[in-house]
């Protein structure tokens, strides 16, 4: 498969690869590799990739990368080989992740850092590649989404998970203790007399607690709107964790729940599981009936009294706008705040001429433009910001 004595570099270089498109492989992963292929032997390539598939992967949705990495890399030895064939159409129209494919590229296309494999880069090639796939900071900070190229779109997609946007923590009605507080806790005042058994009382004290409140994204994924909506989903998926609960939902003509799907650390793997879970991705626009489906269904299921609700659409409802606006009244009193999403804002002489659009905006609290990375960026800002409506209690 490799050459003699080429063993250990090409299982380095591998990992490297992993690791710039995004897996934590260190060097200590490389020598537990090295020794596992000293009991597996390489006379068989599946014996061969399990061992590596073994010390590399930590969780089940690397699984996808790691195939494609290892198909594409330990096909042909040569670096240069690789790189150009990996740029050929056969090679994009193999791939089973579209949005792997092109991180996947990016990773093995990055100049090797050793002198010896700089010695052996075709310095042309790279910097040729470099110049047809990468775009300065500041052009990819205001482009449209709409005109992005697929590598743009992975770019995008790594400046939106270092955003960081964090909802500001509201106080509750529930108390917990606290060294400090404003309230006296006679109950614990008296357990502590108690286990003392001292004749003074003393003073214990509790505190509101504090939580984050939930996050609520409704994304519009009709024709018009699916680029958009994808790197909403991406900006959703950035912003889900331990600390902060996002609840996702996709509509056209009808409504899913692809909160599940975002969950996958991966964001590639993420949005894929998500468009193969929508029945009705790049459809018609029913936006008042999938928000009816919302209201009646979901409202009470996810904590929505308490959440921030982003509602992503164009607006252009293929339903003339049928009981629009009392559903869009319904969304808006069941929540802390409505934030509605409009990429049709990136045009300066933007008219709210449609019906669909002059139903829901009299409920929006805020409404913002989202075609571009600065707009999410902006967003983001938005939602760190605690106005003081948002300041009651939960």
């Amino acid at each position: 498969m490799t050459p003699a004595g080429k063993l250990a570099e090409n299982v380095m270089h591998f990992a490297r690869a992993l690791r710039a498109a995004g897996m934590a492989i260190g060097p200590d992963r490389v020598l537990s590799a090295l020794s596992a292929l000293e009991v597996v032997g390489i006379g068989r390539r599946d014996d061969f990739k399990s061992a590596l598939a073994a010390v590399f992967l930590d969780r089940r949705e690397q699984r996808e990368l790691f195939d494609e990495a290892f198909d594409v890399f330990w096909r042909d030895p040569d670096f240069e080989s690789r790189v150009r064939q990996l740029l050929l159409p056969k090679v994009e129209g193999r791939s089973r992740r579209d949005e792997i494919a092109p991180r996947l590229a990016d990773a093995l296309a990055r100049p090797a850092s050793s002198p010896h494999a700089r010695e052996r880069a075709a310095p042309p090639q790279v910097e040729f590649d470099a110049a047809l796939t990468f775009s300065p900071r500041e052009v990819l900070q205001h482009k449209d989404f709409e005109r992005m190229s697929a590598q743009e779109m992975v770019e995008a997609k790594a400046a939106i998970a270092q955003l960081g946007a964090w909802l500001p923590a509201l106080a509750t009605r529930r108390y917990a203790p606290a060294a400090r507080g404003a309230r006296a806790d006679p109950r614990a005042s008296l357990r502590a007399a108690l286990r003392s058994g001292s004749a003074l009382i003393p003073l214990k004290r509790r505190a509101r607690t504090e939580r984050r409140p939930p996050l609520i994204v409704l994304a519009d994924i009709s024709g018009s709107m699916q680029r958009y909506s994808r790197m909403l989903l991406a900006f959703a998926h950035a912003l889900a964790s331990d600390d902060q609960r996002v609840y996702t939902f996709t509509f056209a003509t009808r409504l899913t729940n692809v909160t599940r799907m975002l969950r996958q650390r991966d964001v590639d793997v993420a949005l894929d599981a998500a468009s193969r879970a929508v029945p009705d991705w790049a459809g018609g626009t029913r936006i008042g009936a999938c928000l009816a489906e919302f209201n009646r269904w979901w409202s009470r299921r996810v904590p929505a009294r308490a959440a921030r609700v982003l509602l992503v659409s164009d607006g252009l409802d293929r339903d003339n706008a049928a009981g629009l606006a009392r559903e869009m009244e319904r969304l808006r009193k069941s929540c802390r705040e409505l934030v509605w999403l409009n990429p049709l804002l990136r045009y300066a002489g933007f008219e709210a001429k449609a019906a669909g659009i002059r139903a829901m905006l009299p409920h929006a609290d805020a409404f913002l433009p989202a075609h571009n990375l600065q707009s999410l960026a902006d967003l983001a800002a938005h939602l760190a910001a605690a106005p003081t409506a948002l300041q009651r209690a939960a």
